[in-house]
């Protein structure tokens, strides 16, 4: 079974934007969790963006038995009061760490670590992380090579990059279709199969392109998913919400 980890960095992100501490992202946590999600996503980066260092340890906190996963950026230095994504994990365990090559000036993650170019500084960082008792997955490119470097330097798990092909297949009616952006990505989940890599995939799934992207890879290990998935919670939930305020107005008559 494919598991889903639900990121609940876009609700650090709303609380950001106003101040104070609403919406908390570890309540937005907790029900992800009670709806039956195998686990919660952060990304916390090290100007604070959205997920702070609070919310990571508080976090951790309401699991359960549900795994931890968190991203982030190994080469990135301490600043302020983040102290680095090592002793965030040191602090907290999660099941897994997701290596993304981030940086201040990206919006979003939009590339992955190259396995051939990063596999010596890589090294010693998963050799770190595995000594914490994480698995340790490595953000990468659909169609990158030399996975089976990752494998023999300790890593786990790949995440592959799916947003060339969330983008594809939003766009398919002016481009022609999707296919070299799935085919892409499974030939990045084959080859890292066959080097002994667990799969996972992110980044822009959705629920109109998740189902083209298991059918196609349907032995992948987790998807995690944020964006979309709170994006289509405000469509979902909105006309309930709205009918509750009303309720209450109505109690005024």
């Amino acid at each position: 079974m494919i598991q889903l980890s639900v990121n609940v960095n876009k609700i650090a992100v709303l609380r950001n934007s106003r101040g104070g501490r609403d919406p908390d992202p570890v309540e937005y946590a907790r029900v992800a969790l009670a709806a039956g999600c195998h686990g919660i996503t952060v990304h916390p980066r090290p100007d604070q963006r959205h997920i702070r260092v609070d919310d990571v340890q508080r976090i951790a906190g309401v699991l359960g038995s549900a795994e931890y996963n968190i991203e982030g950026n190994p080469f990135a230095a301490p600043r302020g009061d983040h102290p680095g994504l090592l002793e965030l994990v040191r602090a907290t365990r999660p099941a897994q760490v997701t290596f993304v090559p981030d940086g201040d000036g990206q919006v979003t993650s939009d590339h992955g670590f190259d396995p051939v170019r990063d596999e010596a500084r890589l090294a010693p960082c998963i050799t770190a992380f595995k000594r914490l008792g994480c698995r340790v997955s490595v953000f990468v490119d659909a169609g990158v090579s030399g996975l089976e470097r990752l494998a023999a330097i300790g890593a786990d798990r790949i995440e592959i990059y799916t947003g060339p092909f969330a983008h594809a297949h939003a766009h398919a009616h002016a481009i022609g279709d999707d296919t070299l952006a799935l085919d892409a990505c499974v030939a990045t989940a084959r080859a890292a199969r066959a080097a002994g890599l667990g799969v996972n995939a992110g980044h822009d799934l959705s629920q109109r392109n998740l189902v083209r992207l298991i059918a196609a890879v349907p032995w992948l290990d987790e998807v995690s998913i944020g964006h979309a998935l709170f994006a289509e919670a405000l469509l979902d939930g909105l006309g309930s919400t709205v009918r509750n305020y009303l309720a209450i107005l109505d109690t005024a008559d």
